[in-house]
């Protein structure tokens, strides 16, 4: 492994990771504040992807960046209070089966609206092009970009949670909702805030990972399972722990996906002597790249019965 594949492997897996840090930090949000597992999660991604690409052609994207988030902001909070709130007080099923259908309900919309093939959802002039030369490969602008905006979201959402009155509002409307309510505080409109906020932050990573990536119906069931195990690797409700598990599997699969050596050769390279009488010799003949994309689901797998709570998560239910 020569230092350019290293380090080049390196910031696309940060960059990546970085992208299902700011998909899971809403949907984190949400379940630690208000219990709700949203399986539309990956929808409202979708929707800021389709939104930004309708409003760059109108205002460009500098508008949209600011505009698409705020308009599933708002589809979010509607959503919550006229659909979810009805449901809440029947249990958590009840929620699955509605954010189940709603999931549904986005993807016909969105290819009524803007059809079943992809849309060229381009990047800006400013975003094109590579920001670096390192050993000889580019690192383009999009992806430094993608860093920088999961960044900033990460520290002004920790900032609001931890530095601000309506951040202590929300995290008391959490533990202590009647006491909360007694003080004055309208917990159902606080609970819609963080709905709508935790899908604005989806709508937000479809902005800059649209045209980073590709704008197409599938986006959001390609990115919709990766998404929980982002959530369950961390710990259900950590923000911390979906910020370190995305990292953590964003680089293992950048690093995986670039591999060609085969499983057996990597036994082998780790002093395991391998040969075509081993137990699961065929299944050693396929290549690290192969096997990639279940990477992130053993990895769960492995999280579910070593430690269920999730790397850094707190919550017993």
């Amino acid at each position: 492994m020569n230092v350019e594949f290293f380090v080049i492997s390196l910031l696309n897996g940060v960059s990546y990771g970085l992208l299902l840090f700011m998909l899971s930090s809403g949907l984190t949000l949400i379940f630690s504040m208000m219990g709700v597992l949203n399986f539309a999660h990956a929808s409202f991604y979708m929707l800021g992807a389709y939104f930004a690409y309708t409003l760059s052609g109108i205002l460009g994207f500098w508008p949209a960046l600011f505009i698409a988030p705020l308009l599933v902001f708002a589809l979010g909070a509607a959503f919550e209070r006229y659909c979810l709130r009805r449901v809440h007080k029947f249990g958590h099923v009840p929620e699955l089966l509605v954010t189940f259908g709603l999931s549904y309900l986005i993807l016909e919309i969105v290819q009524l609206v803007w059809g079943r093939s992809t849309v060229p959802y381009g990047l800006p002039t400013a975003l094109q092009g590579p920001l670096f030369t390192l050993y000889g490969t580019q690192f383009p602008k999009s992806r430094s970009f993608i860093m920088l905006v999961a960044v900033l979201m990460l520290i002004s959402v920790w900032l609001l949670l931890t530095r601000t009155r309506i951040g202590l509002v929300i995290q008391a409307a959490l533990k202590h909702p009647d006491m909360v309510e007694a003080l004055g505080h309208n917990v159902p409109r606080v609970f819609m805030l963080v709905f709508g906020g935790g899908a604005a932050l989806a709508g937000l990573a479809g902005v800059v990972g649209g045209n980073t990536y590709v704008t197409e119906p599938a986006m959001a069931g390609s990115v919709g399972s990766i998404i929980f195990v982002v959530v369950v690797v961390g710990g259900m409700g950590s923000l911390a722990g979906a910020f370190l598990s995305s990292l953590i599997i964003g680089v293992v699969q950048t690093f995986a996906v670039a591999m060609d050596q085969s499983l057996a050769t990597g036994l082998q390279a780790l002093g395991m002597a391998v040969t075509e009488q081993t137990f699961g010799y065929e299944l050693l003949k396929l290549t690290i790249s192969q096997v990639a994309p279940i990477l992130p689901y053993l990895f769960l797998v492995l999280i579910l019965i070593f430690r269920p709570k999730g790397l850094l998560g707190t919550r017993e239910d």
